[in-house]
């Protein structure tokens, strides 16, 4: 691991310490349910302002994930098929009980299971919308290995945004994703989504500081686009441990600026891109302003 791997953090990446009422408030709700959240097993630099916002993006299948992604902080194992089938129900009555109008559910990969958890998924989704029918569902999927059938089970249950994310540039994927992730196949899985969810808003996201250089992010923007994504978040690589690959660069907020104006001007109508943002930040209000100027 080389010495870059330990670039001090400059200021802008500094985060307060999660606390307050709102914090306590959901986590002892989450708690409650029994449920994880990406906030907590990611390592989310923003947990503070979401959970401060009463917003958590929710995350299903349990917390071990079947694949060994080197940046992910989130355990990885073998649950050997044990799943909670009371989530569904579960999920669904947390967010009643938050009050929360928009809402994402994302998992860990569950490689082990048949169908690869998109049973589960598609019902938490449709349990979710039953009780709160004014909830907006965003689900953030993973690969489901590419099976049209698996990915046809999430469209149908028709959550207002699927989201996919190609995770970092073409060169990096074998480097730093697990050997059954691939480059080419989140793309396949991203023109699949679009495909099939007609009625759905596309989205994915990437990481950048993991040692990529501009024409690679130029050119990952251009395959997002070519592959009917509608909606980009970038956001800076944050080494977890010392055993993760390891930060090559940390980006300015005016590099991030100017990677959204070299997205849109591709051709993707709404680009995030900054230091702090992931996935799911801020994830009502970039659906809200897309939908309004789609």
């Amino acid at each position: 691991m080389s010495e870059r791997s330990y670039l001090r953090k400059p200021e802008w990446l500094k985060v307060r310490v999660p606390s307050g009422e709102a914090f306590a408030d959901v986590l002892g709700v989450l708690n409650e349910y029994k449920l994880a959240t990406v906030c907590q097993e990611a390592r989310c630099p923003n947990m503070h302002e979401c959970w401060r916002k009463k917003s958590a993006t929710i995350m299903i299948l349990g917390k071990v994930c079947t694949r060994a992604c080197r940046f992910c902080a989130v355990e990885t194992g073998n649950p050997h098929g044990r799943i909670d089938r009371e989530e569904p129900r579960h999920a669904a009555e947390a967010i009643q009980r938050l009050g929360l109008k928009y809402v994402v559910i994302t998992s860990v990969d569950r490689d082990d299971l048949a169908d690869l958890g998109s049973g589960q998924y598609a019902e938490t989704i449709e349990q979710i919308t039953r009780l709160n029918p004014q909830t907006m569902v965003e689900a953030l999927v993973p690969d489901f290995a590419g099976r049209e059938a698996l990915l046809q089970k999430i469209v149908d249950a028709r959550p207002l945004v699927i989201g996919h994310n190609i995770e970092t540039v073409k060169r990096l994927t074998p480097e730093v994703r697990d050997r059954r992730c691939g480059y080419d196949l989140s793309l396949n899985v991203l023109k699949t989504i679009s495909r099939l969810g007609d009625t759905a808003h596309v989205k994915s996201g990437f990481m950048v500081g993991l040692g990529e250089d501009h024409e690679e992010i130029i050119a990952t923007l251009r395959d997002l686009k070519d592959g009917g994504v509608r909606i980009v978040t970038i956001g800076q690589y944050l080494q977890p441990t010392r055993t993760h690959h390891g930060v090559e660069k940390y980006y300015t907020p005016e590099e991030f600026k100017r990677l959204a104006t070299i997205g849109r001007e591709l051709g993707i109508p709404h680009v995030i891109s900054g230091p702090l943002v992931r996935s799911s930040y801020h994830a009502a209000e970039v659906f809200s302003l897309h939908t309004l100027t789609r």
